[in-house]
């Protein structure tokens, strides 16, 4: 009867713990504003990134590679939906980041939130869904 009971002390004493833990994996993603992030590296930084105008959008880098690229390629300027699978535009977009810096392109607030209310991918994203891989600059 003793183990029975210690048994079932335990586990009501450890239900919090998993509650709190699901709790944090709901905040898993938060919205950035575009003026933070480096759209080519797809991270999210503490200080404002470098504006640069295409076609009358602004878009923003963290050095002059990355000012040239966005200018150059059309591709660099835009990610896609993780909800909806759309293209968007990075200028307009609705951008949430990860604790790891890593950004998300969405279409609406609303694709945030369904997507934030879900896990938190296993890794970074690809080009497809907003990230890409390039060689990590500092955000200077």
């Amino acid at each position: 009867m003793k183990i029975l009971f210690l048994t079932l002390l335990t586990a009501f004493m450890t239900l919090p713990a998993f509650a709190a833990d699901k709790a944090l994996d709901a905040d898993w993603l938060k919205p950035v504003e575009a003026k933070k992030v480096c759209m080519v590296n797809n991270k999210s930084f503490d200080k404002d990134q470098m504006a640069i105008e295409v076609a009358g959008k602004t878009y923003y880098g963290c050095c002059p590679m990355c000012k040239n690229m966005l200018e150059k390629d059309a591709a660099q300027r835009s990610a896609t939906d993780p909800v909806s699978g759309k293209a968007v535009d990075k200028a307009s977009a609705v951008i949430g980041a990860d604790s790891d810096g890593n950004t998300y392109y969405f279409e609406s607030q609303d694709n945030l939130k369904k997507f934030s209310s879900g896990p938190k991918p296993d890794k970074k994203p690809d080009a497809g869904m907003g990230g890409m891989s390039m060689p990590s600059h500092n955000g200077k």
